[in-house]
Formats: C-alpha cells, sequence, structure tokens
C-alpha cells in the first residue's frame, strides 16, 4: 500500500487500523502457508534417492550413499554351510594327457628310463584353447560333360552366401554379448579385435541381431502366452535411450518368462502395443502407477515401492506410523519367507489376524507433525 493509503485508513479510526492489520497479517500467513509448502515440496524432491523412491540406484551420483531395504541376515560372505558349491571336479575322460616322467631315483640317482611305472599322481587343469578364429573354406567343384560339353557345379550350404563372411557360432557370441551381457558395440569391437585379431563391423552385429529377432518370433509368442496363462506376473516400466531418443522399456514377467517390449511413450497405449495386459486375467503386481488399473485383470502393489515411500515419509515427515508400518512389512515378509521354507503356501490364520491387528494399530497411532 501506498503512503497516502495507509493514511487514510489511520483517519478512519482504531478499528479500521485494526482491520487493515488482520488483514494484512492474514494474507502474510497464507503466503508464508505457501512458500513453506513449495519449500517442503523442493527438500523432498532433493532428498530422493533409490531407497526412498522410484529413483534408480544410478542417479544418486557418487556422494549420496543409500542403505539397502534389504535387512542383514547375518551369515557370512560367500558359500553357505550344506551348499553344494560350484567347484572344479577331475572329469573321467581328459582333451589332452601330460605325462612327466621319473627320470632318476631322488635318493640314490640311479637313472630309471627302463623301470615300470607303479601307479600315477593326478591333476587336472582347466584352461580355454588358443582363442583364434577357425577359418573353413568351402569349395564347391565344377566338372565338364564329356558327353554334352555341360559344365555342372556343386551348390554350397545353404547359409554360405558371401565370399568372406562369420559362421554362426561368431554371429551367436556377438548376440550373446550384446544383447545380454549388455555390450555395446564399440566396446564389442574391441573385444574381437583383443580376442581373435579381428573387429566385428557395426553392420556385421546389427545384422546378426536382426537374424536373432527373426528367429525369435515363436519365441515370443511363447512367452507372451505362458504369461497370459499364468495366475501372478510383474510389470514394470523404465525409461532406456534408443538411437539417442528416450524410450520406455515394458515388462512383465514370472520367475521363468520374461516379455521386453521397447516403446516411444510410457502408459496405456504401449501396454496395448505390447499386448499382455489386455487380455490377462490373473493379478498383476505393479507399483500402483495409474495406467495399471486401466485393465480389468486382479491388482498387486509392490510392497518394495511402498517401502521406499514409507521411508520418504520417515525421513522428511518424521511420521512414527509409517516408522510402524514399515518395521510391519517387513515382518510380514520374514513371517512368508519362513512358511516358504517349511513347504507352505500361505500364513496361519492366527499371523493373519495378529498382523492385521498391528496395521489396525498403525493407522491410529498419533502422528508427529513435520517442524
Amino acid at each position: 500500500m501506498k503512503r497516502e493509503e495507509i493514511l487514510a485508513v489511520y483517519r478512519q479510526g482504531p478499528e479500521a487500523v485494526v482491520a487493515l492489520v488482520e488483514g494484512l497479517l492474514a494474507s502474510f500467513q497464507l503466503q508464508v502457508f505457501v512458500l513453506e509448502a513449495r519449500v517442503k515440496e523442493l527438500e523432498d524432491r532433493l532428498n530422493q534417492n533409490s531407497r526412498n523412491s522410484n529413483k534408480p540406484p544410478s542417479s544418486d551420483g557418487f556422494k549420496k550413499k543409500t542403505n539397502s531395504l534389504r535387512e542383514k541376515s547375518g551369515k557370512k560372505s560367500g558359500g553357505q554351510k550344506g551348499h553344494p558349491g560350484h567347484a572344479l571336479k577331475m572329469v573321467d575322460s581328459p582333451d589332452q594327457v601330460q605325462v612327466h616322467k621319473v627320470d632318476c631315483c631322488q635318493e640314490c640317482g640311479i637313472h630309471l628310463p627302463d623301470q615300470d611305472v607303479d601307479n600315477y599322481e593326478r591333476r587336472q587343469v582347466f584352461d580355454l584353447p588358443p582363442l583364434k578364429l577357425l577359418v573353413t573354406e568351402h569349395r564347391v567343384q565344377k566338372k565338364t560333360c564329356q558327353a554334352c560339353g555341360t559344365c555342372s557345379k556343386a551348390s554350397f550350404p545353404e547359409k554360405v552366401t558371401q565370399p568372406v563372411q562369420y559362421g554362426p557360432e561368431v554371429q551367436a557370441l556377438a548376440v550373446y554379448l550384446n544383447q545380454y551381457q549388455l555390450l555395446p558395440c564399440d566396446r564389442l569391437r574391441e573385444l574381437f579385435a583383443d580376442l581373435f585379431g579381428q573387429p566385428i563391423s557395426e553392420g556385421t552385429l546389427l545384422a546378426a541381431n536382426q537374424v536373432c529377432s527373426e528367429a525369435l518370433t515363436d519365441t515370443e509368442q511363447a512367452i507372451k502366452q505362458g504369461l497370459l496363462s499364468t495366475a501372478v506376473i510383474h510389470c514394470d516400466e523404465t525409461g532406456s535411450r534408443v538411437a539417442g531418443e528416450t524410450c520406455w522399456l515394458h515388462t512383465a514377467s514370472t520367475s521363468d518368462l520374461t516379455c521386453y517390449s521397447i516403446q516411444p511413450k510410457r502408459g496405456s497405449e504401449a501396454m496395448d502395443e505390447m499386448g499382455i495386459l489386455p487380455g490377462y486375467q490373473g493379478i498383476a503386481k505393479h507399483d500402483h502407477w495409474k495406467p495399471y488399473f486401466k485393465y480389468p485383470c486382479g491388482h498387486s502393489l509392490c510392497n518394495a515401492h511402498h517401502l521406499r515411500e514409507l521411508t520418504a515419509i520417515v525421513e522428511n515427515d518424521s511420521q512414527a506410523w509409517a516408522r510402524q508400518m514399515k518395521d510391519l512389512l517387513l515382518s510380514i515378509k520374514v513371517a512368508v519367507d519362513k512358511q516358504k521354507e517349511n513347504g507352505k503356501t500361505h500364513l496361519e490364520l492366527a499371523q493373519l489376524m495378529d498382523f492385521e491387528a498391528h496395521i489396525a494399530a498403525s493407522s491410529l497411532s498419533d502422528t508427529k507433525k513435520p517442524p
């Protein structure tokens, strides 16, 4: 307000001044409330990491250290007692045998070239053969008929189509390293150059991937049918870069089957294109993202995401109920795992009632307002 406007109110008397001050205070308090809410929102966003939100671990950076939500088991690292292990075992028929002869007696030094061998002590070394490309030259015969003069030629194998080309084993290894071990093209070129003396070209790699993709069309359909007939599937999506553009990798999986679908968009349009959720009748477990609820299947919400969100509430808002609920979810998981170890498929009724009582107590507990 300008000075003249303030003086005009003053001349109207004490009540007018009080009304002005009260109005200004109310306006000021509203602005403070809005600004505090905005600051709180920005602070909460700044405090997000892979432990208390859906952000991936790669976004945490080097300065932020986050602890896993998994409780420590108390077990030592490495193989546990009773674990069968994967140590090397001797084979009955080694690929090659090297005999190390006894030339003379270790005691008196007499030469023993013709002495019969009493026995052998064996040790086996597992190693790789020399890494080199095996070059196979295919030659087709040409013969001229002495009767009619026609020149006849044999046929090359069906997949030998070029004067010089890579064989199926090299192509399979390149696809495996690129698509499963996630080696980028440049690193793959380096690997082939270092190990085999022959850097594979990007065009060769792309062609091998395309051939593999086409060959797996029936397999992909079988995976989708398997997922559609499964009682519970897990669904998720994450950002992915394709040709320099941001796309979205959608997944649907079980412990045995996984279907990937890369899409330019994130949401129900991409899920429809993937072709699983539109016809699925079982239970879809997901992170309660809104587009999933478009589909008429059953829905189960992921407790890992619940734990992250509860962690954020504990850290940012100091809410006691969130800590209680987080501890309760972890206790339920321990109980479920124990039942599975005992061959059970469900919790006992008494356990369920106890957990439900704890949930009710947590939801009714007093909350602590943030400072």
